[in-house]
């Protein structure tokens, strides 16, 4: 048992108790708080220590005094990795003697010589502590002097800052207490919390629909996703198809020879690929590896990256079946039970036992696919339906893949339960799929954001916001026409620092099957057909809000989103604003993609540095245009086909009051 005197609580942020990471880029400052005391009324120190989670040495800071026991520091994030930290606290002899004699002597008190040994004693234990440095010979001249001074002379020593600041530097430590467990940071790189994602399938690169497209003929759609603002493109599993049991079109069960097959259905030891026609395969009707590492490197050279689709699913044909066939699951007759969601069948896909006999090796073998890949320039995984697979795997798999390469960002593609949604994001997933897809209206929106943002879980969860998917094409954009697709492209953009688009939102397509948010013709059973320019797209508005996202760090941000009041329930009305109130956005989005709507908004001017009936220019960042708004309420239109919504930069008039030229 370690003799303490302080008591430490609620330090924050802490994931439960220590057990899982909380999230930070690297360059950023971590903010940490606690509650910090101790019995009587001595003065106490309190330090924030810090270090990177494989090294042994502690930095630190003193932390900050806010007031009833409540403390506050903050420490750097220099490099991607993980860190760990903790709060340590002490008696601080030194400063107490200080207290108390200054308050003596101004009190009048004539003999303060015992309080002058006292004091002279703390020095030299001081002076011990800092051993040979130089600042000993200091403390020790400063506890003679202190010794023999007479009382005016002692209480000009006390008030020696200097002094002060060296005992700070060489504390007693000897009742410290320091805080268990430690806190725990996963330091990412940037584009964990900032992207633009855009996915399409390689194959339909050139839209052409009779044939396939080959990673060679990608160099299209990285320039078009470059020019409309993206940083990451998204493929699709790219490895071998299976042959058995392969899907045709709107996943019919029988294909004819011209399908393409469904690219989950990972795996075809037929095809005489390189590495046996599994997870370290590309298909060849895409090309080679090396053309995919061309790939990887033309997006680089774009200032894009490439993500993969990590999708654990093995076809009939994946070399796995045959050499493992242990890692699957098998029905009382010894054959291999094929995926099911009933009534749905998957017969081309075999899913993997994760808690099969020989589970290491298949772990292991898994956590190899995925450094296999990163030795390529595979730095980002969109990770295919995460839930149905053992949290402790990814816990594992996430740590032991980012000891080598601790830049990887995974994306977790789970519509599932809240609860399994958040482990996973705890569990070391950088980023999220989440319910934004089906939440449209005013109350939905607002209330699912102010959780995402507020709650304990945007220290870890970041939500990305995916407009549409393969999987997915919402009825709001089934039914909205090109005004549906305008204001969900808004909303993603401008909401959470990280979304993506699948390829065809921008050309507003929404032919689906009929009473099912399911793309009609969909485009994982088939080439596809496109105009990549076709009219009625809305490429401008995506290219404009992408820019726009760049050049506006509150847009990088996801804890500082705050609704605001507007005076109908079509508009949604909110405010980005960075902490030192030097790039502050209101955004205005109509939620009607039929009619016009309008409304009174309400600004919290004084939570903008602004009085109440302030003057003010609101720059609509979509259209260039600038008006003059004055006091909190002021009135917009907006119409769903020519403007769905305003991105305002907010704008605090300089210069002399009628000088309504010079804004910031």
């Amino acid at each position: 048992m370690k003799k303490t005197s302080a008591v430490i609580e609620n330090v924050q942020p802490l994931l439960d108790c220590g057990r899982y990471a909380v999230k930070r880029v690297a360059g950023q400052t971590m903010r940490v708080t606690a509650d910090v005391f101790k019995d009587g009324h001595d003065v106490i120190a309190v330090a924030l220590k810090w270090r990177r989670a494989d090294a042994k040495a502690w930095r630190e800071t003193a932390m900050k005094h806010e007031g009833n026991d409540a403390w506050s520091g903050i420490f750097p994030l220099a490099e991607v990795g993980d860190y760990e930290f903790t709060v340590e606290a002490w008696p601080d002899a030194y400063a107490s003697w200080r207290e108390e004699f200054v308050k003596k002597h101004a009190g009048g008190q004539e003999d303060l010589s015992s309080e002058a040994l006292e004091g002279s004693q703390l020095l030299q234990d001081g002076a011990k502590r800092a051993g040979r440095k130089p600042e000993a010979r200091l403390l020790r001249v400063a506890a003679r002097d202190l010794a023999v001074a007479g009382r005016d002379a002692a209480a000009a020593i006390a008030a020696r800052e200097d002094l002060a600041a060296l005992m700070a530097a060489f504390p007693d430590r000897s009742l410290a207490a320091e805080f268990r467990p430690y806190g725990r940071v996963m330091s990412e790189r940037e584009r964990a919390l900032f992207a633009s994602w855009y996915e399409f399938f390689p194959r339909s690169a050139e839209g052409r629909g009779d044939a396939g497209s080959t990673f060679r003929d990608c160099l299209g759609r990285l320039d078009d996703a470059q020019a409309m603002g993206f940083d990451v493109v998204y493929f699709p599993p790219v490895h071998p198809i299976g042959l058995t049991k392969r899907k045709g079109r709107n996943n019919s069960l029988e294909a004819t020879p011209e399908d393409p097959g469904v690219p989950y259905a990972i795996g075809n030891r037929h095809q005489g690929c390189p590495h046996g026609g599994g997870h370290r395969d590309v298909a060849p009707e895409l090309g080679t590896l090396e053309d995919f590492e061309w790939l990887v490197g033309e997006a680089r050279r774009r200032g894009m990256e490439v993500a993969l689709d990590f999708a654990l699913n093995c076809s009939p044909d994946h070399p796995y079946v045959a050499e493992h066939p242990e890692w699957f699951f098998h029905r009382p007759d010894g054959s291999i039970k094929y995926a099911e969601n009933p009534p749905k069948k998957y017969e081309d896909v075999y899913p993997l036992d994760y808690h099969n006999p020989e589970w290491q090796k298949l772990w292991e073998e898994l956590r190899d696919v995925i450094l296999w890949w990163a030795e390529r320039g595979v730095r980002t995984l969109r990770v295919d339906n995460p839930h149905t697979k053992p949290v402790a795997f990814w816990e594992w798999v996430i740590a032991e893949t980012r000891k080598k390469f601790p830049d990887l960002i995974f994306l977790s593609e789970a519509f599932t339960r809240p609860k399994m949604m958040r482990v996973l994001a705890k569990v070391g997933f950088s980023q999220s799929y989440s319910y934004f897809t089906w939440r449209n209206t005013k109350y939905e929106l607002t209330e699912y954001f102010t959780e995402l943002t507020t709650h304990e879980s945007a220290e870890y969860l970041r939500p990305n916001l995916f407009a549409n998917t393969p999987d997915i094409l919402p009825f709001f954009l089934q039914h909205g026409g090109r005004p549906a697709f305008m204001i969900r492209a808004v909303l993603a953009a401008t909401l959470s620092p990280v979304y993506g688009i699948y390829s065809g939102f921008e050309l507003c397509e929404n032919a689906a099957l009929p009473g099912r948010e399911e793309y009609a013709d969909s485009e994982k059973y088939q080439f596809k057909q496109r105009d990549w320019n076709a009219p009625g797209n809305i490429k401008d508005l995506v290219t404009k809000l992408n820019f726009i996202r760049r050049g506006n760090r509150a847009l990088q941000e996801l804890a500082n989103l705050r609704f605001l009041q507007a005076a109908n329930d079509q508009i949604l009305f909110y405010a980005k604003a960075t902490a030192a109130l030097d790039n502050i956005l209101l955004v205005a989005v109509t939620l009607d993609p039929w009619n016009p709507q309008s409304a009174w908004v309400d600004v919290p001017l004084e939570d903008f540095g602004l009085a109440a009936d302030a003057i003010y220019q609101v720059h609509d960042l979509l259209t260039d245009e600038r008006f003059l708004w004055h006091g909190r309420s002021n009135f917009i239109a907006l119409d769903p086909h020519a403007r769905p919504a305003h991105v305002f930069r907010l704008r605090r008039r300089v210069g002399s009051e009628r000088d309504y030229d010079h804004y910031i």
